[in-house]
């Protein structure tokens, strides 16, 4: 297995969990296992970005280009229509 897939494989696997963690976390009532959870979904997120940045200096992973701000206050009119009014 070469360099390129270990890190995609690795990418694949901590977005899986992120999105895990935020469904435990949701489900979670004891606050002290909540609390716990947050943590380790952090940490995964700063694994994640670490990785990232890994792949993105070796050309494994080419991010896509840059929303424009017509596109980024298109996407907020979607997502906050209260705030688009503002």
């Amino acid at each position: 297995m070469d360099e390129k897939t270990m890190v995609s494989d690795a990418l694949t696997g901590i977005n899986g969990e992120l999105k895990l963690f935020g469904d435990m976390i949701a489900q979670t009532e004891n606050p002290q296992l909540k609390q716990t959870l947050k943590q380790m979904r952090n940490q995964c997120e700063m694994s994640q970005e670490e990785l990232y940045q890994i792949a993105r200096q070796h050309q494994y992973y080419i991010p896509a280009q840059k929303a424009s701000p017509q596109e980024i206050q298109h996407v907020k009119s979607i997502l906050c229509p209260s705030e688009s009014m503002l």
